[in-house]
């Protein structure tokens, strides 16, 4: 009697497809020096450069930092429609290391003002405002049909591991050195992504790009895009409400740590590692949670609301570890489920404006949430911000449970018959 064949063990994606994995590298170098740069730079003007206003000074650099993916977003769309993406990735990473690379210079020599620090912020940021919706894009170029929601779980994934990797090295690296050497590191990682891309292959060209005959296909408008989903139109307008809350930690984290626990950067690191590990294990895990993503998604969003809140009432380190670590990981199962769902429902040729479309929208309130927080935070104790981000969660988490009742009833609603021609009552 014989046993039967071992079943055979699939490799991780990142593994079985090369040209995946070294996309998914360069993804996770670029996302990190950003990261670094912008955690590194905060925790800087809090300690060193922000005076008596260090609330306004971090709220005005994160919002100069994520500026760009707002206002480039039609920019943007063009390019990633109109570019081979591999081209568009290495091209976005190569000047984002040249940028970082001069300032690192200049910053050594020490004639990089404050000022100077913001400048860089913005254009590391319009770069990256390039590379993560082309990214995104690029995806059912590079895996089968069948891994795409793999792939996204890796691609989200990045972002976690970024922000755990960049958010514990940044003030780490301030604290032991100086901003001069986030800069450096920044730029080298830059570079090897860059390096990284260019090495791959994207065998699966998408729509979008010329035809046979050298012709394009025709690309509508990023509003009649939306026009023509109107689910999804709903849902990412609640997650950009939410946004205005949740993207508010990154000014508060620093507030919360300098006021509140009276610590160092490591401190700083910790928090954001929790957050970090979360969003990472919820991108892994979130494909793996039954119901329908509207369903989860307000559910996360009501513990989002309950955790991010908690600090604001139990003062201490360990619980503001631990409610960063649930934030992270219900930002994370959001995410795998939402991009999912996008990579599905959204058609081929819409592809390219729709996540850059949907990078502004996600994005637009983050300005304004690290200018208004920021400034607030020169006013209000750190713990009342933390009840102030809860507080403004929980409608949020009610319109997108409303917003998933009625996409289920209106799916379950019978179609109205036609009546036949020429048939008079």
């Amino acid at each position: 009697m014989t046993a039967g064949p071992a079943p055979v063990r699939r490799l991780p994606l990142v593994l079985r497809n090369r040209s995946f994995g070294r996309v998914w590298a360069g993804q996770l170098l670029a996302q990190a020096a950003s990261r670094m740069f912008q955690v590194g730079a905060v925790w800087w003007l809090v300690g060193r450069a922000g005076g008596g206003q260090r609330g306004l000074a971090c709220g005005l650099f994160l919002m100069v930092s994520t500026l760009p993916a707002v206002a480039l977003a039609p920019v943007v769309a063009g390019i990633v429609a109109r570019w081979a993406h591999r081209t568009v990735l290495v091209c976005a990473a190569a000047v984002a290391g040249a940028v970082a690379g001069t300032a690192a210079v200049l910053a050594y020599a020490g004639v990089l003002p404050v000022a100077a620090a913001y400048a860089v912020g913005l254009a590391l940021a319009a770069c990256q405002a390039v590379f993560d919706p082309c990214l995104t894009t690029s995806v059912p170029e590079l895996v089968d049909a069948a891994d795409i929601e793999s792939a996204t779980g890796f691609e989200l994934s990045t972002q976690s591991v970024a922000g755990l990797s960049g958010g514990l090295l940044g003030p780490l690296v301030v604290d032991a050195g100086s901003l001069a050497a986030v800069i450096a590191a920044c730029a080298a990682a830059y570079v090897l992504a860059a390096l990284l891309v260019g090495a791959s292959r994207f065998p699966r060209t998408g729509a979008g790009h010329p035809d046979a005959d050298g012709s394009r296909p025709s690309r509508r408008t990023l509003r009649q895009v939306l026009a023509n989903l109107p689910f999804i139109r709903r849902v990412l307008t609640c997650f950009a409400a939410a946004n205005l809350f949740t993207t508010a930690v990154y000014v508060v984290m620093p507030l919360y740590t300098r006021e509140v626990l009276h610590a160092t950067g490591s401190t700083v690191a910790s928090l954001e590692a929790a957050l970090g590990a979360g969003t990472l294990v919820g991108s892994f895990s979130g494909a793996r949670l039954p119901g329908r993503p509207a369903a989860v998604g307000s559910a996360c969003l009501a513990v989002t609301a309950v955790s991010i809140g908690a600090p604001g009432l139990l003062a201490g380190h360990t619980a503001a570890v631990a409610s960063m670590a649930v934030v992270g990981w219900c930002v994370g199962v959001i995410g795998v489920r939402f991009v999912a769902l996008f990579q599905r429902l959204v058609p081929a040729d819409d592809k390219p404006g729709f996540f850059a479309v949907m990078q502004a929208l996600l994005g637009a309130t983050f300005p304004v949430s690290s200018l208004v927080f920021g400034a607030l935070g020169d006013h209000l104790t750190a713990r009342t911000l933390c009840l102030v981000q809860g507080a403004g969660l929980a409608p949020v988490a009610l319109a997108l449970w409303w917003t998933a009742r009625r996409y289920d009833a209106e799916a379950q609603r019978p179609p109205v018959a036609q009546e036949p021609a020429g048939v008079t009552s």
